[in-house]
């Protein structure tokens, strides 16, 4: 049976479709891989810039968690760096679609993403699953190795200047020290009375790591997206 114009069609997009996708896939993870070494030699040297200015208990440390996570520890900070293996496009709200960039091929629009997240460390270390933590920071990176960062004073590639750069290393350091310095300074709030007053007997005694009780920097609080 002769392909019809339908099945030409479809044929020519699932080619153009999974080349484009595992392009942007190939980046993003050789992105994800420089982004582990940046954050090795980072630990690293923060921890020997802080040699015998601290106390022993408080850890300075890299750890990779597979192929698409990594973590960063900073006293009782837990950066997760996290690589999505999906490829994404945006919406059709998003500012990417003023860009000069994009407007002039929409292949360009196609990225792939790396995921910073903001978690207590305490809250891994005592099991406390319940705990909340943050999205405060997204990397894009796209077929060309082209670059936009979202999030908390992600200020050194906003999306109007996407196509201007490529990813670097350098790139990838001040990324990694704009996530540090706002988790670090993102303190943990005690929450509003009102919203702790009242707990049940379960919360005491199924588990007594406290475990069952939920914690985050900004529980009560409202979390604004204010700067992406």
């Amino acid at each position: 049976m002769d392909n019809t114009p339908l099945r030409e069609k479809i044929l020519a997009t699932i080619v153009a479709k999974s080349t484009l996708k595992q392009h942007v896939f190939d980046n993003t993870f050789s992105t994800f891989n420089m982004l582990k070494e940046v954050l090795i030699e980072i630990a690293s040297e923060i921890d020997d810039e802080l040699d015998d200015k601290l106390d022993k208990r408080v850890r300075i440390e890299y750890r990779d968690r597979g192929k698409f996570e990594a973590q960063l520890q900073i006293a009782s900070d837990l950066l997760i760096f996290q690589m999505h293996t999906d490829v994404f496009e945006f919406d059709s709200n998003h500012i990417i679609w003023q860009n000069e960039y994009v407007q002039q091929d929409r292949c360009n629009s196609y990225c792939g993403v790396i995921n910073i997240y903001n978690f207590l460390s305490d809250s891994f270390k005592f099991n406390r699953n319940a705990d909340e933590g943050y999205l405060i920071g997204r990397i894009f990176i796209n077929r060309e190795k082209s670059f936009f960062v979202e999030g908390k004073r992600q200020t050194s590639m906003r999306p109007m200047g996407f196509g201007r750069e490529k990813i670097s290393r350098e790139a990838l350091v001040a990324i990694t020290e704009t996530a540090v310095n706002y988790a670090i300074n993102f303190d943990l709030l005690t929450p509003p009375y009102e919203d702790n007053k009242r707990v049940t007997v379960d919360q005491f005694n199924t588990k007594m790591d406290n475990s069952k009780f939920t914690t985050g920097k900004r529980l009560g609080y409202e979390f604004n997206v204010d700067d992406i």
